[in-house]
């Protein structure tokens, strides 16, 4: 580039340059001088003057000439050297207007670059205020949907509501229907109960007289009863008297000669034995276990049985006047009942007792002699006290 405007400005210099004149300013001093000098010569002297002006003048064309081509020449490097300013302007002209172009495209870039990031800014902003408002429009939709579902639930319970407050109305005139209805059925029912009681009644009046037969038969087998009882209860107590005084002896007996238990190792609260492992005793135990919940279930029952009839006979169900025999019966029972479930409490303590001689290691033997009782009576009395031979001799309770 620097080259370029190196040789414009070369031209350009050399375009300028003038032209010197000095080579025609010679020749017309020339031919002023040879026309005078050719006119004081004589004339035998004028061939040689004119050749030698013919000379001169050809050698002054020859000048004129080379001046002139030189002149061209001059002339034509101006041209050419104009030219090549001339190219060389419109190159820098072309040059200007291309960088220019470019700068103008630069700028032109540069705008829209601005223009499409502006564009951008304005289209986030209103995609920003888009997605604001879709969401403040969302929000105002999700507060509209709860209202009206609240509305709708709250209308819904007060719907329920209603119902239930129209079906308890329904509910509570079908009762009082049914209550005016149970009453006169129950009123009709007691007027009919009525009717067939006293027709019921002639009838058993009819019957009492057998009834009360009967009764008496009944009261005096049971004062029979009763007195055999009260026998039996006299011979056993004589016998119990007995018994005492007969393992009062055989304890003296005993003392003389008793047996030696030997303990073994204890476990879960049991003491072992020499005639009684462990093995044999929790499977005792397991037996009076069984038992013992057994039979305080049926003492339960027959003491809740024995209740009852209490509670029938203060209710009045029972009848215990000289005409019905019913009374007796149900004492009879009610005092076999209670016998009975006092007998399997008593047994439940001799259970209890039993369990209480395993833990001392006296489980087993014969509280009147303090032999070792068999296992096979044991498996089946587990509550055994004493040997058979004891009892069948009147000395032991079982």
């Amino acid at each position: 580039m620097a080259a370029k405007k190196k040789s414009t400005s070369t031209a350009k210099k050399s375009a300028k340059k003038p032209v010197k004149k000095s080579a025609k300013r010679p020749a017309k001093k020339q031919v002023k001088k040879a026309s005078k000098s050719t006119a004081k010569k004589p004339a035998k002297k004028n061939a040689a003057a004119v050749k030698k002006a013919a000379a001169v003048k050809k050698v002054a064309a020859k000048k004129v000439a080379a001046k002139k081509v030189a002149a061209k020449k001059v002339a034509a490097k101006k041209v050419a050297a104009k030219k090549k300013a001339d190219l060389a302007k419109k190159v820098a002209a072309q040059k200007a207007a291309a960088k220019k172009k470019a700068e103008l495209a630069k700028k032109v870039a540069a705008k829209k670059k601005a223009d499409a990031l502006k564009k951008a800014e304005l289209a986030k902003r209103a995609a920003a205020k888009k997605a604001e408002a879709k969401k403040k429009a969302d929000i105002a939709r999700e507060k509209a949907r709860l209202k009206a579902e609240a509305d709708r639930q709250r209308k819904q319970a007060a719907r329920e509501k209603e119902a239930q407050a129209k079906a308890k109305e329904r509910e509570r005139q079908a009762a009082e229907k049914a209550r005016l209805k149970a009453r006169a059925e129950a009123e009709k029912a007691r007027l009919k109960e009525k009717a067939e009681r006293d027709k019921q009644r002639a009838a058993e009046a009819a019957e009492r007289a057998a009834t009360k037969a009967a009764a008496e038969a009944e009261k005096a087998r049971i004062r029979e009863e009763a007195a055999a009882a009260k026998a039996a209860a006299k011979a056993a107590a004589e016998a119990e008297k007995a018994r005492l005084k007969a393992e009062a002896e055989a304890k003296k007996r005993a003392e003389a000669k008793k047996f030696i238990i030997v303990k073994g190792p204890s476990e879960d609260g049991i003491t072992s034995t020499k005639e009684f492992d462990l093995k044999f005793l929790f499977a005792q135990r397991d037996a009076l276990r069984i038992e013992r919940a057994k039979l305080l279930g049926q003492a339960d029952r027959l003491e809740d049985e024995a209740n009852a009839l209490i509670a029938d006979a203060e209710m009045g169900d029972v009848q215990f006047d000289d005409e019905g025999g019913e009374g007796d019966t149900m004492v009879v029972e009610r005092e076999r009942d209670q016998v009975l479930s006092a007998q399997a409490r008593q047994t439940v303590s001799e259970i209890d007792a039993a369990i209480e001689r395993m833990g001392r290691g006296e489980y087993g033997y014969s509280v009147v002699s303090g032999f070792p009782i068999p296992k096979e009576r044991l498996k089946a009395l587990p509550w055994a006290t004493e040997l058979v031979t004891e009892r069948a001799g009147g000395l032991g309770r079982r």
